[in-house]
């Protein structure tokens, strides 16, 4: 929210910089985004008069002005504006001026005529397009008769003010309004202000409520008064109400729609004019919209409405969205002769959730989701009617329709010195307390040791004493507060089991060359749907930022591959990522809260590992990250033998490339190549993945490693061939050695694969290396041979397999 200084110093005798003022602000109330003078950079811009212009003899739409500056001789400086007009006081930059931009303006020739600098609208000063009132949109800006010539215009369009664009958190919606904000820097500043109230006097000759008449759910709004304004004449609003509008941001419009703005940024209650002869059967009524029923709003935007909106609906249908925006179809108008001004508390649940809906974001809704100050409805209903009649000269009809009103009694907390000193460390007096409430304006009372501190309607944001302990400490000085170290006893921090397996899994990963990613968990419902390891709903959003964070992610790898797409887009073509996070399940699509579960997954795609002088990178391949799992669930220690199991459940993955991964017989994983349809869906090439259900292997029981010293026994080794069906796998033929190798049976590797035209057609041929050792005595071969024979017998039985 802008802020102008000096509307603030009208009711605060504030005699310091701005910017200091705003640091103020920032360390005692809220946030302060930037302090800024609109004429900052801009230079030798004055006020002119254009005394004559004739049409240039080779343009059909440029002038040749003569412009008064206040010099000796006039300027002679060519336009193209389509309202420039022969004594009318106008914006001029001279030559060797700087304008909007940095743009530097100098003597020039504009198809051969001499042109000693520029007549400027709002916009070349900076100002921003949907800021500037609709009649000086397409063309220079008229000053007013009364300018002096040769001054600096920056005066006459409040561009010499400091603009102080605070951000009030959801908290202090009370500083949204120069009202709160005067009412906090006196008690900041300890000073008196002297706010200004703008009293009604009722002219009007005919009664509100013989006009129209208004009904509301109190449920919707709490608080709802209407007033009726007669023979209204509608014109642009004078300079100074549209100096103060643009300041905050804020487009003018007419005399009084600017007046229900100008009381939005006083007093921070939004209020809107209808146009009474708009609304049919003279009647109002806030009620929630019926299903499918429409409304075009005042930004010319048509809504389909839903039955959870508010609105106010006239006999025919809507013509507001309550608290956010009104309708087109009773727009007030030029031809406008009598209104309806209304002020009210809205639900702030339900104009958040309708604004969300909608995607309408103005400066009502955000105040009404806020909150309102209840106590100053009225006052800003009538300052708004008084202002109305002295701008457009209105007669006010005698009395208000309060359809709603909610009756609110000041809240009283009770407080005593001891705790809060107790809880800002310092040594507080009852009178310095008492003191800062008496700055604040909230009302106190002794009782014995208790301070009873009345806060006014205005703080809504305080309703225990928790909150009165800050705006003690706020007020005191932040930076007064005694610096103390806490008291506490000294313990021991230590990782759970579960944070160690994590912090292990991490290590092991960068250990083996992975990266680790951080992906968002909210993603598109497609991609949420991809490389499930469970049956699950999709766990959507009710009010989505954009529709590509829409839905809780149920895997890990589809947001490793849009960083493996991002990183090949930027030509890195060698990735290898890994990530740890929450998957989240719902087995019911009624169910509230989705299951959080731990998964661990990774990606390679590329080259793995680098190219040096004698060693070649090696494309990334299944088996390599096959190497990683078995380390990781090696260094894990779960208990139970691992195996990978083809498997073609997973549509997103190869189907002759996939593997379920399986602890114990519990499957906990997969691991394989991307689908070729799915890599080109992502832009990228091949590449392989994995993904853990990390929260199992968690829990699964752990063999702890324990160190086995090196045997001092020689070890024996044995080489068998097998020929078997091309279908065997090597986890079958694995098995059966290591359950029939004897206990000496140390280590099994395989080290080479053949089938071509030395074996049967259909079968293949695969080669061990087998590895004895007993560490307590020299083994015999006797031993050996026994063992090695057992195995022979059970391969050819079991698997049929043939010995080379």
């Amino acid at each position: 929210m802008k802020i102008s200084y000096k509307w603030l110093q009208e009711y605060l005798d504030l005699d310091l910089p701005a910017k200091e003022v705003a640091e103020k602000i920032e360390r005692s109330a809220v946030e302060v985004d930037s302090v800024t003078v609109p004429m900052d950079g801009l230079k030798k811009i004055v006020v002119g008069e254009v005394v004559s212009l004739e049409d240039h003899p080779d343009s059909d739409h440029l002038h040749v002005c003569q412009v008064d500056v206040g010099e000796a001789e006039n300027l002679q400086i060519v336009c193209g504006a389509p309202n420039v007009a022969a004594g009318k006081k106008v914006i001029v930059a001279l030559p060797g001026s700087r304008i909007a931009g940095n743009v530097k303006i100098k003597k020039s020739k504009m198809r051969g005529i001499e042109s000693s600098g520029m007549l400027c609208s709002l916009e070349e000063l900076g100002m921003a397009k949907d800021v500037v009132p609709k009649e000086w949109a397409d063309g220079i800006y008229f000053l007013p008769d009364d300018a002096v010539l040769g001054e600096p215009v920056f005066a006459y369009l409040g561009m010499d003010d400091a603009l102080i664009d605070i951000d009030v958190t959801p908290n202090r919606g009370d500083m949204l309004s120069i009202f709160g904000t005067v009412k906090d820097l006196a008690a900041i500043y300890d000073l008196q202000d002297h706010f200004e109230v703008k009293e009604l006097t009722e002219d009007g000759d005919q009664a509100t409520d013989k006009q129209i008449t208004v009904v509301a759910d109190p449920d919707l709004a709490p608080t709802y008064k209407v007033r009726v304004i007669n023979n209204v004449k509608v014109k642009p609003s004078p300079v100074w109400l549209q100096i103060r509008l643009w300041q905050a941001g804020i487009r003018p419009i007419n005399n009084v729609v600017d007046v229900t703005n100008y009381v939005l940024w006083k007093y921070g209650q939004p209020l809107h004019a209808y146009d009474l002869a708009k609304i049919a059967g003279e009647h109002l009524e806030v009620r929630k919209a019926k299903e499918n029923e429409t409304i075009q709003t005042l930004d010319e935007k048509e809504y389909e409405l839903t039955s959870t909106d508010t609105i106010i609906a006239d006999q025919n249908g809507a013509v507001g969205i309550a608290g956010i925006m009104g309708g087109l179809n009773s727009e007030v108008t030029d031809q406008t002769t009598d209104i309806v001004l209304e002020a009210a508390v809205f639900d702030p649940i339900s104009t958040r959730k309708t604004a969300r809906h909608h995607v309408i974001h103005t400066e009502a809704a955000q105040r009404f989701e806020r909150g309102i100050n209840v106590a100053g409805v009225q006052r800003a209903l009538d300052e708004a009617a008084a202002r109305i009649q002295d701008l457009a000269a209105g007669n006010v009809a005698k009395g208000t329709i309060n359809a709603t009103e909610l009756q609110t009694t000041p809240p009283t907390i009770s407080i005593t010195v001891n705790r809060v000193n107790q809880v800002l460390g310092t040594d507080l007096t009852e009178a310095d307390i008492i003191a800062i409430f008496d700055r604040l304006g909230f009302e106190t009372q002794v009782n014995n040791e208790a301070i009873a501190v009345t806060v006014p309607l205005r703080r809504w944001d305080i309703f225990e004493a928790a909150d009165l302990y800050e705006e003690i400490a706020r007020i005191y000085g932040y930076d007064e507060l005694p610096t103390t170290l806490p008291v506490a006893q000294e313990t021991v921090g230590s990782l759970t089991a579960a944070q160690k397996i994590t912090r292990a899994s991490r290590h092991v990963l960068e250990g083996l060359g992975l990266t680790q990613a951080i992906s968002y968990s909210l993603t598109t419902a497609d991609k949420a749907k991809m490389f499930l390891m469970q049956p699950s709903e999709l766990t959507k959003l009710n009010w989505p930022m954009t529709q590509d964070h829409s839905v809780l992610r149920m895997s890990l790898v589809s947001g490793l591959l849009d960083d493996v797409a991002y990183n090949n887009a930027h030509h890195v073509k060698n990735v290898a990522l890994y990530e740890q996070g929450r998957v989240f399940y719902k087995t019911d699509v009624d169910q509230i809260r989705p299951v959080e579960v731990e998964h661990l997954a990774g990606v390679i795609s590329g080259e793995f590992g680098s190219a040096s002088w004698n060693q070649a990178a090696q494309p990334a391949d299944f088996y390599q990250l096959k190497g990683i799992v078995n380390q990781l669930l090696t260094n894990l220690s779960v208990v139970g033998p691992v195996e990978y199991v083809a498997t073609a459940e997973f549509p997103e993955m190869h189907p002759g490339k996939t593997a379920k991964i399986l602890v114990h017989e519990h499957e906990v994983g997969f691991i394989g190549e991307i689908h070729p349809s799915v890599a080109k869906q992502f832009k990228i090439g091949t590449t392989y993945a994995f993904e853990l259900n990390l929260q199992e292997l968690i829990d699964m029981p752990k063999q702890d490693s324990n160190y086995e010293p090196v045997a001092k026994y020689p070890a024996i080794k044995r080489d068998i061939a097998i020929e078997v069906a091309k279908d065997v796998t090597n986890s079958q033929v694995m098995a059966i050695i290591n359950k029939r190798g004897g206990k000496y049976l140390k280590e099994v590797n395989l080290f080479d694969v053949y089938a071509g035209s030395k074996v049967a057609a259909g079968r293949k041929s695969l080669a061990y290396s087998l590895t004895y050792v007993n560490p307590k005595d020299t083994l015999k071969d006797e031993e050996v041979n026994a063992a090695f024979d057992k195995i022979k017998k059970h391969l050819t039985e079991e698997l049929n397999a043939s010995i080379r």
